[in-house]
């Protein structure tokens, strides 16, 4: 599980940062990628990377201002062109489709894979066995979502030497207990899963912020978080400024990640304002308030390990 960071800045495109977009690279895991936001030149961004946008399964919208949505017609539309033929989702806030379909219908663009567009609203708005969303609203000028990434906990590691002492042979009986399935042997005895297997694998959580004031749902969002990607478009003492803008400050997303026991904070939607050193200052003011801080930079990456 890994983040990649395709754009860190605010507003607009500017030379060190591009626009919003931030993907989630779960290719052990599921073999894709879910992007959250798909600002301007999303796509031109992409091909400075590794990344394969037939790969990408999920596309999560925060919230419908331009620097977050207006890459998003044209990466559907190449996604298509490039061989992509699995069903993409994007969720996003009410608005979404009409914006999808009216942009593609104009373009007269024709899509080869299947495009499910789903409208959301606060709560879990995707689950399956390895991993569930949630969606919150934040506070921002036009509604704006948080997404809490969650994934499941796994079976604990086989204790092969333990199944080989009770006279159970490497083969399909060890798969049968990975799975936790329990297992009836030839001599009548009963293999139970939880006396072979190790403690569960605790689950990562991620949680990817869109545009918002300082708020309570933030912080319910990024509860024990792995990382917390939260933005900071103004620098600490411009409160009154980031209140009236609806954004927050570094001392804010700092305060969220405090109060919210995440593990480690990543500063994004930086305003082009912030050049590399005055970046490197907006890192020290957090750290005032939470240590494990660090900022985003277009094409960073950054590993959550296994627990």
């Amino acid at each position: 599980m890994d983040i990649f960071f395709l754009g860190t800045g605010a507003g607009v495109p500017a030379k060190l940062r591009n626009v919003t977009s931030i993907a989630l690279k779960l290719l052990e895991e599921r073999g894709s990628i879910w992007l959250f936001d798909a600002g301007e030149a999303t796509q031109h961004q992409i091909l400075h990377t590794s990344i394969k946008p037939r790969r990408i399964e999920k596309i999560f919208i925060t919230h419908l201002h331009g620097d977050h949505i207006y890459g998003l017609p044209g990466l559907l539309a190449s996604r298509s062109f490039q061989g992509g033929e699995s069903e993409v989702t994007v969720y996003g806030p009410k608005g979404i489709k009409e914006y999808i379909t009216v942009s593609l219908s104009i373009s007269q663009t024709y899509l080869k894979y299947p495009l499910k567009i789903v409208e959301i609203g606060a709560g879990i708005i995707f689950e399956d066995d390895q991993f569930t969303v949630e969606a919150q609203l934040l506070e921002h000028g036009i509604p704006s979502y948080g997404y809490r990434i969650v994934e499941k906990d796994k079976p604990g590691t086989l204790l092969a030497e333990k199944l080989v002492e009770a006279g159970v042979q490497p083969g399909p009986i060890f798969r049968k207990i990975k799975e936790g399935e329990s297992v009836t042997l030839e001599d009548g005895r009963v293999i139970i899963p939880q006396d072979f297997l190790g403690p569960d694998q605790k689950g990562r959580i991620v949680t990817i912020l869109g545009d918002t004031r300082y708020c309570e749902n933030a912080i319910s969002l990024a509860l024990d978080a792995d990382l917390l990607i939260h933005e900071a478009t103004f620098s600490k003492g411009e409160e009154t400024l980031a209140f009236d803008y609806f954004h927050s400050t570094t001392h804010q997303a700092a305060e969220v990640a405090r109060r919210s026991g995440s593990k480690q904070l990543c500063l994004t939607h930086i305003s082009s304002r912030y050049d590399r050193q005055a970046s490197r200052e907006l890192i020290a003011e957090a750290q005032e308030i939470f240590i494990n801080t660090d900022i985003a930079e277009d094409f960073k990456e950054i590993n959550i390990p296994s627990k």
